[in-house]
């Protein structure tokens, strides 16, 4: 599909334009989707003792959280097609906040399961995020609009193990409530929050610069609903998207998988915790584990502003080049973590593991918007429910007792140096790269015009 207007650069503070409300409530959107997605991570010794889970049972948690995903991705892309990024995120922020608010009532390993399983619905907030970024951005700077909402929509991801188990200690400290009511209080506050930015979302947006896709169908000006029934298999049939589809499992998997464990791992494996009183080392860990989620804050943007840089310089196959750099120094990083034991040695390569998995991140989405415009949202819902099969595949590491749980994220940091050699496989014909680099041409063109016209 052909989108008209797109905005040629990220001007942060202006509130105005339709291309930057988008911007920010799409990536404010996903902030509290994952803040909600995750919220339960950092309690998760509060719980296991309340439900008395065992490994195996915290492991399906795990596998629980980010399995129902893979399917809401896969749908919810296919829908932006057809009715648009602005009614999709509304109506998916609504549904979802109801299993966040659920999982207060649950009293079982089971009914506690259910709804684990049920908040996965809101990770297909990520497939929107990018949807909405991509067709409001232009070529030479959509790697870096989609980095940029995403990243700081992760960031949900470590702000969570920081925040909720202050408003944990809040509702028990202040409060009076009980282990048992403090965190379900606290998922009902995060649920609400949702509630209340799924309506925002509704009114602050609209789906495409020149305005909402009923009105431009309307108009003519972009294909009927029908049309877009074959784009689905159309991304299907395309090897590169599979290949895209196991690389964003290799970083976006990880981070999930990350955020999930993240607090307990540091509770469990590192003795420093071990002393402390259990609220303050839950909230502690929290904090630590919180660190890997706020590199979200630079670390995803700069693969896309890489990812652009390297587009401008080397055409669509520069950006697959900066692809396997970072991804393949992820895999490092991630082994190199999984061998530490001391605490002090343990954080910083944590950070660096980090950064080179959100730059990782940000380096796909540079390169899938390049892939089939006319199945953009397919394209972005099928990459993106790699990153929940990554996740699933690894959550099954977790709950085997046969292997540690370092053991596991050893094994995690070889396979992602292993599948960072896929991104060769993503090419494209001499058309493809000379289309794209006359799209980008025109934009930086059209952005020095701009530019000289407002001075």
């Amino acid at each position: 599909m052909e989108i008209r207007n797109k905005a040629t650069r990220i001007r942060l503070f202006d509130l105005s334009s339709p291309q930057m409300r988008a911007f920010h409530m799409s990536w404010f959107a996903f902030f509290l989707c994952f803040f909600a997605w995750f919220g339960i991570a950092p309690l998760m010794k509060v719980i296991r003792e309340e439900m008395a889970l065992t490994k195996d049972q915290i492991g399906w948690c795990i596998i629980g959280s980010v399995s129902i995903t893979v399917i809401a991705r896969l749908f919810i892309g296919w829908l932006c097609d057809r009715i648009g990024p602005r009614l999709a995120y509304t109506g998916m922020l609504l549904i979802g906040s109801i299993p966040v608010m659920g999982i207060a009532f649950a009293q079982s390993f089971e009914t506690f399961l259910l709804f684990r399983v049920a908040i996965g619905i809101i990770g297909a907030s990520f497939v929107i995020t990018q949807y909405h970024t991509s067709i409001m951005f232009a070529p030479n700077c959509v790697g870096t609009a989609n980095a940029t909402t995403a990243g700081w929509g992760n960031l949900g991801g470590g702000v969570t193990q920081m925040i909720m188990p202050l408003v944990f200690a809040l509702f028990i400290g202040l409060l009076g409530f009980s282990d048992a009511a403090g965190w379900r209080a606290s998922m009902v506050v995060a649920g609400a929050m949702c509630a209340l930015t799924g309506v925002a979302y509704y009114f602050l947006t609209q789906d495409a610069p020149d305005g909402n896709f009923a009105d431009l169908r309307e108009r003519g000006a972009m294909p009927s609903k029908q049309q877009v029934n074959g784009s689905f298999l159309a991304a299907c049939r395309d090897p590169r998207v599979w290949s895209l589809f196991v690389i964003y499992g290799a970083c976006f998997g990880i981070e999930l998988t990350i955020n999930n464990v993240a607090a307990l791992y540091f509770l469990d494996y590192f003795t420093y915790f071990k002393a402390m009183d259990p609220v303050q080392a839950v909230s502690t860990a929290g904090l630590i584990a919180g660190l890997f989620g706020l590199m979200n804050i630079f670390a995803r943007t700069l693969g896309g502003v890489f990812g652009d840089r390297f587009g401008e310089k080397w055409g669509l196959k520069g950006r697959v080049r900066w692809l396997f750099v970072v991804l393949f120094c992820e895999g490092l990083a991630l082994m190199a973590f999984s061998q530490m034991s001391v605490l002090a040695l343990a954080i910083p390569t944590l950070i660096t593991f980090s950064l080179f998995t959100q730059m990782s991140e940000g380096a796909t989405f540079s390169v899938v918007p390049f892939i089939n415009r006319k199945a953009l949202g397919s394209v972005a819902g099928i990459v993106g429910a790699g990153g929940n099969a990554g996740a699933v595949a690894a959550g099954f590491l977790f709950k085997t007792s046969a292997i540690t749980w370092p053991t596991a994220l050893f094994l995690l940091g070889a396979i992602v140096t292993a599948v960072s050699f896929l991104a060769f496989t993503v090419r494209f014909s001499g058309e493809a790269e000379v289309d794209a680099r006359s799209a980008t041409e025109e934009a930086i063109s059209r952005r020095h015009e701009l530019a000289g016209a407002a001075v």
